[in-house]
C-alpha cells in the first residue's frame, strides 16, 4: 500500500460497504415512516443504526446522541437529497474519529440545505425527469400496450436510483465544502435554470400529448370553413395551451385539488361535445 493510500485510510473509517448501508437505509425508507412532526426524520435515524453498532459499541451515550440528533424533522426531495446525506455521513465520520467537528454541525447542515435541495430536486425530478418518462410511457401505452407502464416503472427506478447513488457519494466526497455551492445565490441560479427547463419540457409535452380539437365550422366567403383549420393558421395548439393555462389557474389561484380540476375539465369536454364544439 502506497503512503498516499495509507494516509487516506487514516482519514476515513467508513468503508464503501458502510457508506452504501447509509445510502440504502435512507434511500429505500425515507417515506416509510412519516408523521407531520418528523416527515423523513425517523428513516434518517434508522440508517445510522449500523453506524452506531460498528463505531459506538463502547460509547452508548454517543450512539444515543447520534440517533437523537438524526430523529429531528427533515424533509427534502428524496433522490437529490442524498447529497445532504453524503455530507452528513462525512461529518459523522469526522465526529467518530474525534477530528474536532461539533455534534451540532450535522444538524445545522441538514437544516440549512434541505430547503435549497428540495427546490433543485423538485425542479429536476418532478419538472423534467418524471414528465419525460411519463410521456414516453404514455406513447408506448397507446392501444393497451403493457410496455408503457413497465417502461415507466423500470426507467424511473433506474434513473432515480442512479441520481440517489451519485448524489450521496458526491456529497460524501465534497463534505462540508458542498454547502458553499448549494446555498444562497448559487442555489437560486440552479433552481431557476431547472425551472426554466422544466417549463419548456411541460410546454412541449402539452403540445404533443393533449389532443383537443374543435369540429366547429364557421362561414367564410359564402362557404363554411373548419374553425380548427383557421386557428392552426393563426395559433397552432391554442386549445391545448388554453387547457394547460386554465388548469394552472385552477390549481394555483383557486387552490383546487387535482381531482376537482379533472372533474371540471371532464365537464367542459362533455358540454363541448354536446354543443358540437369538440
Amino acid at each position: 500500500m502506497t503512503e498516499e493510500k495509507q494516509e487516506e485510510k487514516k482519514d476515513h473509517i467508513l468503508s464503501k460497504g458502510d457508506l452504501n448501508k447509509i445510502w440504502l437505509g435512507y434511500g429505500f425508507t425515507q417515506l416509510s415512516s412519516m408523521s407531520y412532526e418528523k416527515i423523513q426524520g425517523q428513516s434518517y435515524a434508522f440508517e445510522y443504526i449500523p453506524f452506531c453498532k460498528k463505531f459506538y459499541k463502547k460509547d452508548r451515550d454517543a450512539a444515543k446522541r447520534l440517533l437523537v440528533r438524526h430523529s429531528m424533522f427533515f424533509n427534502t426531495e428524496p433522490q437529490t437529497g442524498q447529497i445532504i446525506n453524503g455530507i452528513v455521513a462525512s461529518l459523522e465520520e469526522q465526529i467518530a474519529m474525534h477530528k474536532g467537528v461539533s455534534e451540532e454541525m450535522p444538524t445545522n447542515i441538514k437544516t440549512t440545505l434541505m430547503g435549497p435541495i428540495a427546490g433543485i430536486g423538485d425542479s429536476i425530478i418532478q419538472g423534467i425527469i418524471v414528465p419525460i418518462l411519463l410521456s414516453i410511457g404514455m406513447s408506448l401505452a397507446k392501444g393497451g400496450n403493457i410496455l408503457g407502464p413497465l417502461f415507466y416503472i423500470v426507467a424511473y427506478a433506474a434513473v432515480g436510483t442512479s441520481i440517489s447513488y451519485i448524489a450521496f457519494h458526491s456529497g460524501y466526497k465534497l463534505g462540508v465544502n458542498a454547502v458553499d455551492k448549494l446555498v444562497g445565490d448559487n442555489s437560486k441560479r440552479i433552481t431557476d435554470a431547472f425551472n426554466i427547463l422544466g417549463v419548456m419540457v411541460i410546454g412541449a409535452l402539452a403540445a404533443n400529448t393533449i389532443a383537443l380539437k374543435t369540429i366547429a365550422r364557421i362561414p367564410l366567403g359564402g362557404k363554411s370553413q373548419s374553425l380548427q383549420t383557421v386557428l392552426n393558421g393563426v395559433f397552432p395548439g391554442i386549445f391545448p395551451l388554453a387547457i394547460v393555462l386554465f388548469s394552472w389557474w385552477l390549481v394555483s389561484k383557486k387552490q383546487l385539488s387535482p381531482t376537482k380540476v379533472i372533474l371540471i375539465l371532464t365537464a367542459i369536454v362533455i358540454v363541448g361535445c354536446l354543443i358540437h364544439l369538440f
